[in-house]
């Protein structure tokens, strides 16, 4: 085992931060580091929180943290932000609030785009919380900034997925039921201080209505709460564990971690596999005399990507 790797499995900060930045960037380096560590991976419980931006997720997070180090837990966060990929970092935005646990040894905050990962921003982020989960930390919070495809793909890599929203944000719940539903183990409603919030709660328990369901399924518990004042953050935590509690009847928790695996798997060798194609098939391309006769519309695109497949046998 590496110097790294054993630094990281004693709780070093500095050493999780390093590694996390090599599992962002896709620096080669990450990847004997990641294979030093995934024994000693899969104890964590990783939490994931999304929704609609403006529902008050930071603040949400930042109470959850306490909540679980009143615990004696300790807790790592990702804060996932697929927007700023060439940044040279994720944007904190008001994620600045969680870091009056910056000083708090038994925290780890770390915010994160995709700026190089060969599987995507979900496989970098299964990666990075696979880093933290090797660090000792039990609870691994990722939260992401809006309800966006990269957003569903990140609650895909967590063990129980909180989907946040709140009164009074147009047609966020019409948002939710084209095609985000299904992501969410549990429903959060916070800013449940403000007028409309039983509106909220029965829109969320009629889509909730038409969901497929038998009787071994789950029925997503929605949690009304405000986040700022602390209210509601333990009745969250204790769904939390009641889906933690379901899913460890009958090997439902290990058939989720096997499957959310294999996804992983799969989307390291797509992006390897792009990556290769995009260099190969740009190279065969450039070389062939195809490309004049499309610019003079002599041909068309489909046709000349035929015949670049047909060279490498891809009928």
């Amino acid at each position: 085992m590496n110097e790294q790797a054993a630094r990281i499995l004693a709780g070093d900060v500095r050493a999780l931060a390093r590694a996390i930045s090599l599992v962002e960037n896709g620096d080669p380096a990450a990847v004997p580091l990641l294979r030093a560590l995934f024994p000693r991976t899969g104890t964590a419980y990783l939490l994931g929180i999304t929704g609609p931006p403006g529902g008050g997720k930071s603040t949400l997070v930042d109470k959850l943290i306490a909540h679980y180090r009143g615990r004696g837990l300790r807790v790592g966060v990702i804060a996932v932000d697929p927007s700023s990929p060439f940044s040279g970092g994720a944007i904190l935005g008001d994620r600045v609030r969680m870091q009056k646990h910056a000083t708090d040894p038994g925290v780890f905050i770390r915010s994160m785009g995709s700026r190089g990962h060969l599987g995507g921003l979900a496989a970098a982020t299964a990666d990075a919380a696979a880093v933290l989960d090797a660090g000792g930390c039990q609870i691994v919070i990722l939260e992401t900034v809006g309800i966006g495809q990269s957003e569903v793909e990140v609650a895909g890599m967590v063990d129980t997925t909180v989907l946040v929203t709140v009164p009074g944000l147009g047609d966020d719940v019409q948002v939710l039921k084209a095609g985000t539903m299904e992501i969410a183990d549990i429903f959060a409603v916070n800013k449940a201080d403000r007028d409309g919030v039983e509106k909220c709660v029965i829109e969320i328990e009629q889509l909730l209505a038409v969901r497929e369901m038998d009787e071994s399924t789950f029925l997503p518990p929605i949690v009304q709460l405000v986040a700022r004042d602390g209210k509601g953050i333990a009745g969250l935590a204790d769904a939390v564990e009641r889906h933690r509690a379901y899913l460890s009847q009958d090997g439902r928790l290990e058939r989720r971690r096997n499957e959310r695996l294999r996804r992983q798997v799969r989307a390291i060798i797509t992006g390897r596999l792009g990556q290769w194609a995009h260099a190969k098939l740009t190279n065969d391309l450039e070389a062939g005399e195809n490309l004049a006769d499309l610019y003079q519309r002599k041909t068309d695109p489909h046709t000349v990507a035929a015949a670049v497949l047909e060279e490498l046998g891809i009928h």
